[in-house]
């Protein structure tokens, strides 16, 4: 199907659920690139839970954000329990803003939901040549280390900086083996996922979807994953003022009241320590590690980015694949609200 008419569906949807024209635009707009760059889990897959949560007033459609300025560098926003795009783009054009005048942007995010892909916001600074880093909590899934039963979120790391290239260097990362959301669209889909990725209810191994999503996922590298997303809950929730410590509520299962989901955007001019030499100094270090020598089968060595940019050219052109289970949920929205 062409993105641009399933965006047009979308929107339509949204505002049937409340939403103002711009916030409909936003999120419509985020929910089918999520699609084009090849991660479905972020997707469409997701519309009918948002639709849900604002039904059942657990996310506000006319929520009205409020933005403190503390310095001409560094801002506070309280999403007023906004879907967490909006308060995301307004947060991430907020951070850019301040970069470009002093150097430096920082926003932090409360009373927010789940924002999609960091890769989105990451993806809009780095365009305007600044650095940026990304941080966000999300609902229990990982256990910490020594402990069988799960408290923080998979809490997504993402970096971004310019290259000099069209392309910048994005990197977009779960601090789990994979993300939560692969696993709900395989749990719908009925299909099994990959061994080592999470454990049952029980603690056992599980390559069964649904019993992951009862269980724990397994962080990336052991302790050390579990330590980088305490570090996650602590700089996305503890200092934003947003949930943490497993109160991130499930926004599939859990209706008991908002998410509180916590964001925090730093974002900085690259020129800052090295001055113009910044775009020398990232092109050599591009070219150093792609010219390395390379394992049989690898055509060539790509940074993170490049990948995502490929995918997204290419469904740009040949449309987006669409579940028929997805399909027949964006039906349903689409006519019965």
């Amino acid at each position: 199907m062409k993105h641009s008419n399933i965006e047009k569906i979308v929107k339509k949807i949204f505002l049937n659920f409340n939403l103002k024209k711009k916030h409909a635009e936003i999120c419509a707009k985020y929910l089918v690139k999520a699609e084009l760059v090849g991660a479905p889990s972020h997707g469409l897959a997701r519309l009918k839970m948002y639709c849900e949560r604002i039904k059942k007033k657990t996310i506000n459609p006319n929520a009205k954000i409020k933005i403190k300025k503390i310095s001409n560098s560094i801002t506070h926003i309280d999403g007023n329990n906004c879907i967490g795009f909006i308060a995301a783009d307004i947060g991430i054009k907020i951070a850019i803003k301040n970069a470009k005048k002093t150097g430096i942007g920082i926003v932090a995010i409360k009373n927010s939901g789940h924002y999609g892909l960091s890769s989105f916001y990451a993806e809009q600074a780095a365009k305007k040549n600044l650095i940026v880093w990304c941080f966000t909590n999300a609902p229990p899934a990982i256990a910490p280390y020594g402990s069988k039963k799960s408290l923080f979120g998979t809490n997504p790391i993402c970096f971004g900086t310019p290259t000099g290239n069209k392309v910048p260097f994005i990197l977009d990362t779960s601090v789990s083996v994979i993300n939560r959301g692969k696993i709900r669209v395989a749990a719908k889909l009925r299909k099994k996922i990959p061994p080592g990725v999470a454990l049952d209810k029980y603690g056992k191994p599980t390559i069964d979807a649904k019993e992951a999503l009862k269980g724990v996922q397994l962080p990336i590298a052991g302790f050390r994953g579990s330590g980088l997303a305490w570090m996650v809950d602590i700089i996305s929730g503890v200092l934003t003022g947003a949930n943490h410590g497993g109160k991130v509520k499930d926004p599939f299962e859990d209706f008991t009241g908002p998410q509180n989901v916590g964001h925090l955007f730093l974002v900085l001019k690259p020129n800052l320590f090295v001055g113009k030499n910044y775009y020398k100094r990232i092109k050599e270090n591009i070219k150093i590690i792609k010219k390395l020598p390379k394992v049989k089968g690898v055509k060539e060595i790509l940074y993170p980015g490049e990948g995502m940019n490929a995918r997204y050219k290419r469904n740009l052109k040949k449309g987006i694949f669409i579940q028929k289970n997805i399909l027949e949920e964006i039906k349903k929205l689409n006519v019965v609200r």
